[in-house]
């Protein structure tokens, strides 16, 4: 049975959204339970794959048992073997925490919603697991419009966003389709594996130079990369908060992978940064996408716009300690992708909690809000205190590897914007709390009579949370074993 992991992976949770629609007309009470049990059971397959992986080494496995080039091949190795477990536990606690949200807001239609996010998830482990180029773009296509579906959920301009993202997620996933076809038509395969085995002749080719930069371009635009990045911040404030908690921890940070795989498995690091010499520039593009995005950032008076622009900084991170091209960037990038599922899923459900008590996360109206809603807010701290960087939590590791890799490969510029950044995390989340708290203390000297009632989001909502914000710590606790066993693996031996 374990043999069949990697298509469980995509078989379970493709059925169980099937089965949750259906449910959804039938008997809508049973949507929440069997999705659960869905994605159960896809977050088991995921880190026993992960396990069987670290044991024993990268796994294939072929759809039908028909051999590459004419079957869909299925590729594990620690690499994505680490995103895919990230996916899905995500995902598996995301689904118990939104639970009574999803019930307030889409009472009428939870087998739409529980059915989308399924497709969704579906997706996104399809993208991240799969070895052939063009069944990629088959399950980027699937996630994207599903995402499109849940945030026109929303109200009032959620729609307007949503059709904003889909202009733009369109373009990108045309850039991305327009490149495979290059590579098919220069190669006559869209196997990954066989892809990088026939690419390593033609490196002197324009059409593969034009293939390459294309789908660059459309990988880009897909994870809002700046200056790409105009869809995301309306479509993620302005969709619900169950869907919001669930789109902007997952949905970049995949595309940064498949970033990481199309240029180190598919073009090769002799391609991808020696023969095309673009290193350099994508980093500066980096630096500006990381003093941009926290610029804009401090300009929101938002809690959860806010964090929408702190997802293009985190983003303008991992690509820009990317390209650094060496072994300590290449570290810092993959496990910043990693810690920052977990980083945005706790920014992103904090919120959610905020909203599921307060008419809405304007800074104004989270006055007093510690008072009323304390484990929420201390969750939300916690997850402050790793995305500005402070020790233990996991945050602080990978900006200090991206922080060596910087130093190691003489860019002071992105050195400059990783702290430069830091230092405005800081002030952003500061203004959240000083509101929060401090105003509370105003109130009080001024002889008013603040309400300290505790109204918290429900115990459904809270504990979800509260795991996720310890998880943070541990996975920074963990970090030097994380990086041994799951990232070194997977770094090419040209950048050690």
């Amino acid at each position: 049975m374990t043999d069949h992991l990697p298509a469980f992976i995509v078989a379970v949770p493709l059925l169980t959204a099937f089965l949750v629609f259906a449910l959804g007309w039938l008997r809508r009470e049973l949507c929440f339970p069997v999705g659960l049990l869905g994605l159960g059971l896809a977050a088991w397959s995921c880190v026993g794959l992960l396990l069987e992986v670290l044991g024993s080494g990268p796994v294939t496995y072929r759809l039908g048992g028909w051999e590459a080039p004419w079957g869909i091949e299925y590729f594990v190795d620690t690499l994505n073997g680490m995103v895919l477990a990230a996916i899905s536990v995500s995902a598996f606690i995301h689904w118990i925490w939104s639970a009574p949200a999803v019930k307030l807001q889409f009472q009428d239609r939870l087998g739409a919603i529980y059915g989308l996010q399924l497709l969704f998830v579906t997706g996104l482990l399809g993208m991240t697991i799969t070895g052939d180029a063009f069944n990629l773009y088959v399950l980027l296509e699937i996630a994207s419009i599903t995402a499109y579906a849940l945030i026109a959920m929303g109200e009032q301009r959620a729609a307007l966003s949503s059709l904003n993202y889909v202009f733009m997620g369109t373009v990108g996933a045309c850039f991305y389709l327009l490149g495979v076809g290059y590579l098919y038509i220069m190669t006559g395969t869209l196997n990954m594996a066989d892809l990088a085995r026939l690419l390593t002749g033609l490196h002197g080719s324009r059409a593969i130079q034009v293939a390459f930069v294309i789908t660059m371009v459309g990988l880009w635009l897909k994870m809002a990369f700046f200056p790409l990045h105009g869809w995301l911040p309306n479509a993620y404030s302005h969709a619900p908060s169950p869907v919001s908690a669930l789109i902007a921890p997952l949905m970049t940070k995949v595309m940064v992978y498949v970033m990481i795989r199309i240029d180190l498995y598919v073009f090769g690091p002799a391609y991808s940064f020696q023969k095309l010499g673009m290193d350099r520039a994508v980093v500066w593009l980096a630096v500006i996408a990381v003093i941009m995005g926290s610029i804009m950032a401090l300009a929101q008076k938002n809690l959860k716009r806010m964090l929408t622009y702190v997802i293009l900084v985190e983003v303008g991170y991992m690509v820009g300690g990317f390209w650094l091209g060496n072994r300590s960037g290449m570290t810092g990038a993959i496990l910043h992708l990693l810690n920052d599922v977990f980083m945005t899923l706790g920014a992103f459900m904090a919120v959610g909690n905020l909203l599921y008590r307060l008419p809405g996360c304007s800074f104004g109206e989270l006055r007093d809000v510690f008072s009323k809603m304390p484990f929420s807010m201390g969750a939300l701290v916690a997850t402050a205190l790793s995305i500005v960087g402070v020790p233990p939590t996991c945050g602080f590791f990978s900006k200090w590897y991206l922080l060596l890799g910087a130093l190691e490969a003489g860019q002071y510029g992105f050195l400059i914007a990783l702290i430069f950044s830091s230092l405005i995390s800081v002030v952003l989340f500061f203004r959240v709390f000083e509101g929060a708290f401090f105003r509370a203390q105003t109130h009080e000297n001024a002889h008013h009579q603040p309400d300290h009632t505790m109204e918290e989001a429900p115990v459904q909502m809270v504990v979800p949370l509260l795991v996720v914000a310890a998880g943070l710590v541990a996975l920074g606790i963990f970090s030097a074993e994380i990086v041994s066993t799951i990232v070194e693996p997977v770094i090419p031996p040209a950048f050690f």
